[in-house]
This record gives structure tokens, C-alpha cells and sequence, in this order.
């Protein structure tokens, strides 16, 4: 699994949860950083929603992104994860 957050350099919000995304333990995901300044659909997409969180995986070769709801600024770094442990598939 993999977790994709749309950011941009300077954003405080996009970099705690980042933060708070790095110190999940008890999920198993990569990390997938997109910053929006690099690519204009991205840009033109996120530029006034940022952070944006996606959940990806890849079943049988396939590329699917399915986006996340936001989680509060406020939301604790177990809070977080228990937002993130609805959308992963049980193994």
C-alpha cells in the first residue's frame, strides 16, 4: 500500500501531517511525497486543497488511487492511523 500526499514546499499543514504520516507504526505504507509546483495538472487540481491524501495499490499490474478524507490538523498521530486503518484492506 502506499499513501500519496499532495504538498508544496512551505505548506505547514501538508508538512505535520507528513510528520505525523512518518510516525505510523502499526501500518505498513510507503510514503509517496507529489509536489503540486511540479506539474501543472497537480497544481491546477490541489492548489487550494492542499494537503490531499490518496491511498494506492496496484492489483494484477493496475494503478488505482482512491482519495482520503482530511484529517484535521489537530488529529494525534494515532487518530491518524485509526482513519487509515478503514481504508486498508484487511489482510
Amino acid at each position: 500500500m502506499r499513501v500519496i500526499l499532495y504538498s508544496k514546499p512551505g505548506c505547514h499543514l501538508c508538512e505535520g501531517l507528513q510528520e505525523k504520516l512518518e510516525k505510523i507504526q502499526n501500518l505498513a505504507f510507503e510514503l509517496e511525497i507529489r509536489d503540486i509546483t511540479t506539474r501543472d495538472d497537480w497544481f491546477l487540481a490541489y492548489q487550494y486543497e492542499i494537503p490531499v491524501l490518496y491511498l494506492s495499490n496496484s492489483p494484477a499490474g493496475e494503478v488505482s488511487e482512491k482519495p482520503l478524507p482530511r484529517p484535521s490538523p489537530r488529529a494525534t498521530v494515532q487518530q491518524l492511523e485509526q482513519m487509515l486503518r478503514k481504508y486498508f484492506p484487511n489482510d
